[in-house]
């Protein structure tokens, strides 16, 4: 098995780092979907729904298809021999920003089922400020993927 995953090195890798751009446009780009949804629609109006539509194509086609494959492809390299040092910090900071990174994506489809059952709570404000958050988590992952420290 490692040696076919070393074989395989340079697609899981290309791979991953597809998935991984497809998921961070999604989670940059569905947290301002929500300021407008917030600040220029009224909740029931058609353009309510059209808006739903919106984030749940978003979400559902985009977002939830590539964290499977940012996983999938990450932990195969994890799998990889020689790819991974464990002695090292990076690894563990890293999984930490990665499984921050999911949560926030959790978070996103939670607010999106807000908007659907017209509860939502949030201000724009709120979903301006939560916009920065995979910008701040996907910093420390690059840095400590290329540093190593």
């Amino acid at each position: 098995m490692s040696e076919f995953l070393a074989n395989m090195y340079p697609w899981t890798k290309s791979l991953h780092i597809i998935a991984v751009l497809t998921w961070m446009a999604g989670l940059f780009y569905l947290p301002r979907i929500f300021v407008y949804h917030t600040e220029k629609v009224t909740p029931g109006h058609e353009t309510d729904a059209l808006f739903q539509v919106m984030e749940m194509k978003l979400y559902r086609y985009i977002m939830n298809p590539s964290i499977i494959a940012v996983w999938v492809f990450g932990l195969a390299l994890v799998l990889t021999p020689n790819v991974v040092y464990w002695d090292s910090i990076w690894p563990y900071t890293k999984g930490a920003c990665v499984i921050a990174m999911t949560w926030f994506h959790m978070w996103l489809g939670a607010r999106r089922k807000d908007f659907i059952a017209g509860r939502n709570t949030r201000t724009g404000r709120t979903f301006r400020m939560m916009n920065e958050v995979p910008t701040l988590l996907m910093l420390v992952i690059v840095f400590s993927v290329v540093v190593k420290f």
